[in-house]
């Protein structure tokens, strides 16, 4: 049970220097992965405690109907590198830059080409938020933040 043609979204993409990388699955197909790779296209040192934000060198139209979050690359999160403010509008044209912050206690350097983070396609959907007194009881509550033991 693969992916059929109505799931395919069509994204278009302008590299902006010719270096730069379209966002690519490593693994595609029936259990194929969740979000593209995205690609620094210039190399760059994260100093320890700073935040960047490092180039893709791409520039994408996405339809009305959907937008993306950029999400963290796990080889880069265990070393302690993480992405911040990563949501894409399907209206936003220009460059596509990863805001990383290096947690770690050490510089971490970012060569052209490597694998920066990873582009979830999402699809958009506009809520109406309605005004009320009062909430409906739930299971959960008011319980927030590790409300599980975990």
């Amino acid at each position: 049970m693969g992916l059929g043609a109505e799931d395919l979204v069509r994204i278009r993409v302008v590299k902006l220097q010719p270096e730069a990388q379209l966002p690519r699955y490593a693994h595609t197909g029936e259990f194929g992965d969740l979000a593209a790779d995205l690609y620094a296209v210039a190399g760059t040192t994260i100093e320890a405690g700073a935040t960047v934000a490092v180039a893709t060198g791409v520039a994408m139209e996405f339809p009305s109907t959907h937008g993306a979050l950029v999400e963290d690359r796990s080889g880069l999160a265990v070393r302690g590198v993480t992405t911040l403010a990563g949501v894409i509008d399907p209206g936003y044209r220009g460059e596509i830059k990863v805001v990383m912050t290096n947690l770690s206690m050490a510089a971490v350097e970012i060569k052209a080409g490597d694998r920066i983070a990873q582009l979830r396609i999402v699809r958009r959907i506009e809520a109406a938020f309605e005004e009320v007194s009062e909430l409906v009881e739930a299971p959960r509550g008011v319980k927030g933040f590790g409300s599980t033991g975990s």
